[in-house]
């Protein structure tokens, strides 16, 4: 009997240290905040049983002009009756926006000059590698010489080349931070100018695709993640950038192990709108003119995005948007990778014709389900072009209002 009674306290141990490390881990990858159009119970769409309770009466928050953003406490519960941990909701207007999946041209320019790579330099004492000396890192972005701002590569030159190798102040901007150092350029024995050797870059270009288009602002988001430089693989800090007109002329399909790609060109170089902001979320700025005629649809908010069928809208061809089929396989609601909270995977037979699934290019195409925006794809997998990952429209949202200001009411 002892030894029955042992063995069943060591299991119910043993489910209890289970139970306690699931919940641990479910706590830390869900949300605490959840904004939502009414109080009540929400079932969310994951590989557990989850929902919201709130805890407060509705009814104590019923008339909204007496708080401009009402707040609910709830309880985030494992099979409708173990709490898991403590949320919010947060009460928000309805919010409709234009779903696009048109092509944009964009003309980027960083806000100083990133270094692309270091290199030595030869001088008449030998070889040199000033900016490693000094501290420069492949990735960082030069934004100040003494008291000089850095505006792009020709500044830099100059105040190099015309330092006559006296050390020289420098800041950086590295990962959001200001880094100060010293650096002293040499005379090269090749050109005899002076360098500190670093390969630097102030502009891009390239064709995304618009998520979503507010027409009372005018204001656009796209393409779901930040524009990257092609060797640093970091965010491209933006002073500032143009939007142009960009057509869609050709696919280059994906196949298992290599990518494929959409190819298209700028049909104009005349400026139709204004870069704002390039960040890990995607890139969002003004539009002076509508990029399509597609009705205004409601934002879904991350609770209410369900596995299932949905569709995307995408241009591929110069015939325009389209409509095609996709699944949503899986949500994460982990919130320190807000590009990767959807897997999906392409239904459509006549968009994989076309491409393969998904390709580059692709990005920023706007998801709906339930004739609602609930997200936009954000990567492909490099070994199956038919799956890739997504972001949470209202993560884009969201992030769209702290730029512009309160374009969207009561937006936690």
């Amino acid at each position: 009997m002892k030894k029955i009674l042992k063995k069943s306290l060591a299991s119910v141990a043993i489910i209890a240290t289970i139970f306690l490390i699931g919940s641990t881990i479910i706590s830390n990858n869900m949300p605490t905040i959840y904004n939502a159009s009414e109080c009540c119970e929400m079932k969310l769409s994951d590989n557990f049983p989850l929902s919201i309770k709130p805890i407060n009466s509705p009814s104590k928050y019923e008339n909204k002009s007496i708080l401009k953003s009402p707040k609910y406490k709830a309880n985030l519960t494992l099979l409708n009756i173990i709490p898991i941990k403590s949320v919010e909701i947060n009460i928000v207007d309805e919010i409709k926006v234009m779903p696009c999946g048109t092509p944009f041209g964009v003309k980027i320019f960083t806000e100083g000059a990133m270094v692309i790579e270091t290199s030595n330099v030869k001088s008449e004492h030998g070889i040199c590698n000033p900016s490693k000396i000094s501290g420069i890192k492949k990735g960082d972005t030069i934004i100040k010489i003494n008291d000089f701002e850095i505006r792009n590569n020709e500044d830099l030159a100059y105040q190099i080349e015309h330092s006559g190798g006296t050390p020289l102040n420098v800041t950086l901007n590295r990962n959001k931070s200001e880094i100060h150092t010293q650096i002293t350029p040499i005379k090269s024995i090749d050109d005899q100018n002076y360098k500190i050797g670093v390969w630097v870059r102030d502009s891009s270009a390239g064709i995304g695709t618009v998520t979503f288009y507010d027409k009372n602002q005018k204001t656009f988001s796209g393409l779901g993640h930040g524009i990257c430089d092609i060797d640093t693989e970091e965010i491209l800090p933006l002073s500032y950038g143009d939007v142009v007109n960009a057509k869609i002329n050709n696919v280059c399909k994906g196949i298992k192990g290599v990518p494929g790609q959409l190819k298209g060109c700028f049909t104009d170089f005349k400026p139709i709108g204004q870069l704002k902001a390039n960040t890990e979320t995607g890139v969002y700025g003004y539009l002076n003119i509508p990029p399509c005629n597609n009705q205004e649809i409601s934002l879904a908010m991350k609770q209410n995005v369900k596995t299932g069928p949905a569709k995307i809208i995408c241009t591929v061809s110069s015939e325009g948007p389209k409509y095609y089929n996709i699944n949503i396989d899986s949500i994460n609601y982990n919130e320190k990778n807000p590009t990767k909270n959807l897997l999906i995977s392409i239904k459509d037979e006549n968009l994989i014709s076309k491409t393969g699934g998904i390709v580059q290019g692709m990005s920023g195409s706007p998801i709906i389900q339930n004739n609602t925006l609930v997200g936009a794809i954000t990567h492909v997998f490099i070994n199956d072009p038919q799956k890739g990952y997504g972001i949470f429209a209202e993560t884009m949202v969201k992030d769209c209002d702290k730029i512009f200001g309160s374009i969207y009411k009561n937006v936690a």
